[in-house]
């Protein structure tokens, strides 16, 4: 099976929510560490104007919710020459995700199993694409690090900016590599 640590960053926290980032990376849940390669790694800008266009929702306490978060987290969100429609996100998300491997072969892990793979699955719905991975294929990353008591999980250690949505994929797909092995999942 190929995995992919999805994280989005959205603007709001419903199943509609209007998605503004996407991030991923290709990780093995046994090994140790995240494709270090360009190409197994994944990040676009979301234009929020197209997201909202395209019938996902915002609101308000996500809004407030962002602007408390750090200038980088920020920065790396919304500010740029990359920020393409939701439509040309979800294709070039798409392309990248089927270079992997074919569908029935790919795992998406998702932070929350009512959150990550959810919205992303209502975006490509409101674009009119066909989501890249079978339903079979969703896996939820919080679920198994609940499956360790608070006292048994390793230390968890942050890799790049917070709520920047690779850098978000990135320590997610360790952290969960970090709860295989203390689970005896080798």
């Amino acid at each position: 099976m190929n995995n992919i640590m999805l994280d989005l960053e959205t603007m709001g926290n419903g199943n509609n929510a209007a998605v503004v980032a996407i991030g991923a990376c290709q990780f093995d849940p046994h090994g140790a560490g995240v494709g270090a390669l360009a190409s197994e790694r994944f990040y676009v800008q979301v234009s929020l104007e197209s997201a909202v266009k395209a019938g996902m929702q915002m609101d308000a306490s996500t809004v407030l919710w962002w602007l408390q978060q750090s200038d980088m987290a920020r920065k790396s969100t919304f500010e740029g020459d990359a920020i393409v429609p939701l439509g040309d996100a979800c294709y070039r998300f798409a392309q990248w995700v089927n270079a992997i491997g074919p569908s029935k072969a790919i795992a998406v892990w998702g932070n929350g199993a009512t959150f990550d793979n959810i919205i992303i699955r209502s975006a490509f719905k409101a674009v009119n694409l066909p989501l890249p991975w079978g339903f079979r294929g969703d896996k939820c990353y919080r679920t198994v690090i609940n499956l360790l008591p608070e006292d048994k999980r390793p230390a968890f250690v942050r890799s790049g900016t917070a709520h920047n949505a690779l850098d978000d994929a990135v320590t997610q797909a360790i952290y969960l590599q970090q709860c295989y092995k203390v689970l005896g999942l080798k």
